[in-house]
């Protein structure tokens, strides 16, 4: 046991568990309604929204998970900076006209906004089941970077004991999501944020400083981990896989129901607006933490013996917190695996509050309860958001590890297909709900195939075009097809008259 780490890890844990229970007072509200739970009272000015939409895509896992593909696999890595560069002007067109419609309807979900623009109630079933089921991996791989720090400060992994840490966070969590709903992960993302800043800062001025300089470190990187391979005999390889990788992240990222629940607790579209500006200030921190990579392998950290057991278990998943062991004091350890792992409460928070959004708004009250309270509303969300959160926790307790990352591999192909149906419902009439609903089933259908032909072991699919083989994120091939299919349906529905086109002008 690393006794120092240990100590001020669970100091910093505390506080923010404090954090979380009071912050139900701040800014307060009647709980009792969603939008107030859920939503915060879309309250959150500038400064909050952008720590939160920060600590909302910047998760503990891409904390972890960064530098480990960066160690692993080189250069394919560094597509996480061009596709957190895209989103931000994507983002920028779309969020704040979504913000203006949903305030001015009360929708608290994108499906609600669906429900209201195509008067489909199942084509919001299917866009709010997608985004569940999307988001229960995704917080289950949040556990997976507190389970790697939990493991370097020294706790048993295995069985009951070694589970007992995680389940103690995790009831913490639940409890005080429960009581502030999207308060407390706001007001810990302040925290959360200051943390890993001062972690990854500290990490990239001192460890290059004891390694003789980033010139020693690049010059211990081989070739073959610092450029992508250049395409040979009509086969892109990973040139066109690195751009659709991007590309289809970028277009991904915002349609997640977490992402959508931090947008929508803005209290404006100019405050969004300011955000889409300022956001890409992660993308220069993310650039340094990816950059950590390099600086791990050129450490040898994997090959140190009293890191050697750790790599064993944890794969290169354990490069970020093996610098920390290897070249800081204990106390910093603890700083820096406490960045780590409230990193990953905040955004489980939110997303779970953003699952319960979706199954209450759009399952429970369109199809169980119509008429139920408001009350009654907000009730069933907190419920559900304790049931999304352990049914997480079952994930990485009952299932292999590996089981848990194959299964978020299909996290963004699924979600990218709720793209066209939000699109078309700000910016299109050509489209209604039977068009939209065929795309998203064709464009669904053929990604989990792509993936199973895989073994749902990785996120490329080869097309072949005439004597050109183009490899592409699988997530982007489906939504061409998705498109394709919704198109032609559309004009095909059209062209015989049975059009449904019973969709109300979408405000400015």
């Amino acid at each position: 046991m690393n006794w120092p780490a240990t100590v001020v890890f669970v100091c910093l844990f505390l506080f923010i568990t404090i954090l979380g229970f009071i912050s139900a007072r701040w800014r307060a509200g009647d709980l009792n309604h969603l939008h107030e739970w859920g939503l915060g009272g879309r309250r959150f000015g500038s400064w909050i929204t952008w720590f939160l939409i920060g600590g909302d895509l910047y998760t503990a896992y891409t904390f972890v998970a960064v530098p480990a593909l960066i160690f692993g696999a080189g250069a394919l890595g560094f597509f996480a900076l061009p596709y957190t560069i895209l989103v931000y002007p994507l983002a920028f067109a779309v969020l704040p006209r979504l913000w203006v419609v949903a305030r001015e309807h009360n929708y608290v979900t994108a499906a609600d906004f669906i429900r209201g623009r195509f008067d489909s109630p199942w084509l919001a079933l299917a866009l709010a089941l997608t985004g569940i089921v999307a988001t229960m991996p995704y917080i289950a791989l949040q556990l997976v970077g507190i389970q790697v720090v939990i493991g370097g400060l020294g706790f048993p992994t295995h069985g009951f004991i070694g589970d007992l840490p995680l389940l103690i966070a995790f009831g913490i969590l639940a409890a005080y999501t429960y009581t502030s709903g999207l308060r407390a992960p706001a007001m810990i993302a302040v925290v959360k944020d200051l943390l890993i800043y001062i972690t990854v800062l500290a990490l990239i001025v001192v460890v290059p400083l004891k390694m003789g300089g980033f010139g020693q470190i690049f010059a211990a990187i081989p070739r073959a981990k610092v450029l992508l391979p250049a395409p040979s005999n009509g086969n892109l390889g990973m040139m066109s896989y690195y751009a659709s990788l991007a590309l289809g992240s970028a277009l991904a990222l915002m349609l997640y129901p977490h992402a959508t629940t931090a947008v929508l607790s803005a209290n404006g579209p100019e405050t969004l607006r300011r955000n889409c500006v300022f956001l890409p200030a992660y993308s220069l921190m993310l650039g340094l933490i990816a950059l950590l990579g390099y600086v791990a392998y050129a450490a040898g950290i994997a090959r140190l013996p009293d890191l050697a057991p750790y790599f064993a278990q944890y794969k290169a998943q354990f490069a970020l917190p093996g610098l920390l062991l290897h070249f800081f004091p204990s106390w910093f350890v603890g700083v820096g695996f406490s960045a780590v792992a409230i990193g990953a409460l905040v955004p489980a928070a939110i997303m779970s509050i953003a699952a319960a959004n979706l199954f209450t708004r759009n399952v429970y009250r369109e199809f169980v309860h119509r008429t139920c309270s408001p009350e009654r509303e907000t009730q069933m969300a907190k419920l559900m958001s304790l049931v999304v959160k352990f049914g997480a926790l079952l994930f990485v307790v009952f299932l292999p590890l590996n089981y848990a990352i194959q299964l978020q591999l299909l996290g963004g192909i699924l979600i990218l297909q709720t793209l066209p149906a939000i699109i078309a419902g700000l910016y299109s009439r050509w489209f209604d709900a039977s068009s939209l609903l065929l795309g998203w089933a064709a464009g669904l259908a053929w990604g989990i195939w792509a993936a199973h032909a895989t073994a749902f072991q990785k996120s490329v699919y080869a097309v072949h075009l005439g004597h050109f083989v183009v490899p592409g994120y699988i997530g982007l091939y489906a939504l061409v097809i998705n498109l394709v299919v919704a198109t032609l349906s559309a004009g095909l529905l059209r062209a015989v008259g049975k059009s449904a086109d019973n969709a109300a002008a979408v405000g400015n």
